[in-house]
This record gives structure tokens, C-alpha cells and sequence, in this order.
């Protein structure tokens, strides 16, 4: 990962949002493998910073197609702590709604630029579908 450039990456419509550390643990072959099964989606629906994964959505339908995904592929979309559900692995983020469908601790949001970083991490450059040529391999 791109240790030299802190990064942020865009949101819009309906975001779901993957850090790569967890990806580089679950995804099966890990990232290189996600990189290349959405290589046709990169730059359209789907980009990257080095540390958070995008991909997104236009309806709630579509959505729940992305979490199913992600849970057949073996990653915990969900989990509850003292009584109430919060996003583990992945989370989806409603920008224009107010953020995050369900509490979401390990992301930090900028509902003013409409950004997300890695929460302990400091907002830089902000990826999106118009410059991800410039995100770290």
C-alpha cells in the first residue's frame, strides 16, 4: 500500500466500502484477486485509496446483492455488540442520508466533500471514478 500519501475516497448515492486489510485477510487470493474480478467496474461504479475499497449502488435491492456477495465470499458484513447490530467488515454509507446505514466505527466521514477515510488516519487526496489512475496499486 501507498504509505507516502494519505488518501480519502469519494461518495455518492449508496457506498459500500470494504478496508483492504480486510480484503488482503478474506477476499478469496486476496486483493489482487478483487482488483482483477472488478477490473470492468474500476473507474465506473468501483474505486480505491490505500486503505478503503468502493463499490456502490443505486438501490437498496442492489445493495443486498453486494453484502450476499460479500458474506458467500466469507466476510462478516454484520455483528452485535451489547444488544445492538453494527457493520464489522464492510459498511454502507448513505452520504446523503446522514452516513452510515448502521454504526460504523472504523470509518470517518466528510458529509461536507462527501469523503470517507479510514477512521486514525488523516483525509488527503480524494479518490474517485474521475482520478482513480492516481490510487496505489
Amino acid at each position: 500500500m501507498d504509505g507516502d500519501r494519505i488518501l480519502a475516497i469519494a461518495l455518492e448515492f449508496i457506498d459500500f466500502v470494504v478496508p483492504r486489510r480486510v480484503i488482503e485477510q478474506k477476499y478469496p487470493d486476496g486483493w489482487a484477486a478483487c482488483i482483477r474480478d472488478h477490473q470492468n467496474l474500476i473507474g465506473g461504479r468501483v474505486w480505491y485509496d490505500s486503505h478503503l475499497f468502493r463499490d456502490g449502488a443505486m438501490s437498496p435491492a442492489e445493495t443486498g446483492s453486494l453484502i450476499e456477495r460479500w458474506e458467500r465470499f466469507g466476510f462478516d458484513t454484520r455483528e452485535t455488540l451489547d444488544g445492538k447490530e453494527r457493520w464489522k467488515d464492510v459498511c454502507v454509507i448513505e452520504i446523503m442520508f446522514g452516513g452510515p446505514t448502521l454504526p460504523c466505527s472504523w470509518i470517518e466521514l466528510d458529509h461536507i466533500n462527501q469523503t470517507a477515510h479510514l477512521a486514525g488516519t488523516d483525509a488527503g487526496l480524494v479518490i474517485g471514478r474521475d482520478n482513480i489512475s492516481e490510487a496505489p496499486p
